[in-house]
């Protein structure tokens, strides 16, 4: 299923490219067509990040709690790569 955010996607280069092209058949250079395109590409940017912000839904919100309890601990004691050395990053 495509979403707003898809269609914002490929309405990026759309606008830039079409709105480029459009003014430049106009008749205005491509030098002056081009700022023209960006500018209207960066408005649909603009509207994306500010206007129709992405939020996270409940399903997906983040939890500042581990998944598990074993994470960020090693499975076997004195296997990993900092076993034998100091932890405080001089020298041994």
């Amino acid at each position: 299923m495509t979403g707003y955010y898809d269609y914002v996607l490929g309405l990026i280069p759309a606008a830039l490219i079409g709105v480029t092209a459009v003014l430049n058949l106009v008749g205005l250079s491509l030098t002056a067509a081009l700022p023209g395109g960006a500018l209207v590409a960066g408005g649909v940017v603009a509207h994306a990040m500010f206007v129709k912000a992405p939020v996270a839904g409940e399903g997906s919100a983040r939890s500042d709690q581990p998944v598990s309890g074993s994470v960020g601990r090693s499975t076997a004691p004195g296997r990993g790569r900092s076993a034998g050395r100091s932890r405080t990053g001089g020298a041994d």
